[in-house]
């Protein structure tokens, strides 16, 4: 599943630089399928939604820093623990049971957003 950054967030930033898919963006910040990933150009994405990878993306939240799901990885292939959770200094990186995915769903993710090459 995606991890959410729940509203306890404080607006620290210590979490940003962590991700290694770049899905942590500020609060009112666009984000993008391009940031710190090899995607580029119109894109396919797993669940067959097709996009353009460098075109901005709604905030998802206003008000503080928060987590493109389409993007994290729970950090698998990187790291053994999303990495966000392990620096956020008031525990609000947490799971988000509204989208679950399995070990497996997450890693085909991480190799499509860094393929190997």
């Amino acid at each position: 599943m995606a991890i959410i950054i729940t509203d306890e967030c404080i607006n620290c930033g210590a979490c940003e630089p962590e991700c290694p898919n770049t899905a942590i963006y500020e609060g009112a910040d666009d984000w993008r399928y391009a940031d710190g990933t090899s995607l580029e150009g119109t894109i396919v994405l797993p669940n067959g939604k097709e996009v353009d990878a460098e075109e901005s993306q709604e905030p998802i939240s206003d008000e503080i820093y928060y987590i493109s799901p389409d993007k994290c990885t729970e950090c698998k292939g990187f790291h053994e623990e999303p990495q966000c959770a392990a620096v956020c200094p008031v525990d609000c990186c947490v799971p988000d049971d509204d989208i679950v995915e399995t070990e497996e769903e997450l890693l085909a993710k991480q190799r499509f957003m860094h393929p190997e090459g």
